[in-house]
């Protein structure tokens, strides 16, 4: 999932050129592997964490994972049902970027009409006809204030966010 975050790819993502395939991001990925890796796996490595037992026959991971595409598909047309109101004290604003703050996905309020900073696993629910994609935290920083570095809140720097806009609501 962090390669989202890479300078070589977001710009793809950012530009409508990738997106997120059908898969399931931010949730293990189960391989068949061979037979001697499998004996391997057991003897040397922790059960959840390297491999899973699937039905009796043990299955390599790999967590927190995503496959990128550029072959449309139905799911990246299906729209994020919103159902939050956006109320200023559930949303601070960064210090160093004009936007709010959302945690959550699920939390994005369904009537703020400005930019937002979302999780970058918002792109698993990312339907470009109802959301903009504005940027990402470091670049847009950086093109304000001449130096890298992610958004802050109360002076606490904050993990990766994508900066997005409702389509069809305006400031």
């Amino acid at each position: 999932m962090n390669a989202i975050t890479y300078k070589e790819i977001f710009p793809l993502i950012r530009d409508g050129n990738l997106w997120l395939g059908v898969g399931p991001a931010g949730r293990d990925m189960l391989f068949d592997v061979p037979e001697a890796y499998r004996r391997e796996l057991v003897a040397t490595k922790k059960e959840g964490s390297a491999y899973r037992v699937v039905d009796g026959v043990v299955k390599g991971r790999l967590g927190n994972a995503a496959w990128f595409t550029n072959l449309d598909h139905a799911r990246r047309r299906e729209k994020l049902v919103l159902w939050r109101e956006y109320r200023p004290e559930d949303y601070p604003k960064y210090d160093n970027y004009d936007a709010i703050n959302v945690n959550r996905t699920t939390h994005i309020p369904c009537d703020y009409p400005g930019a937002m900073g979302v999780p970058i696993s918002f792109l698993d629910k990312h339907n470009p006809e109802q959301f903009e994609i504005i940027g990402i935290d470091r670049p847009l920083i950086a093109a304000e204030t001449g130096r890298q570095s992610r958004f802050r809140i109360n002076g606490r720097e904050i993990y990766a966010r994508i900066v997005i806009r409702h389509r069809g609501l305006r400031p």
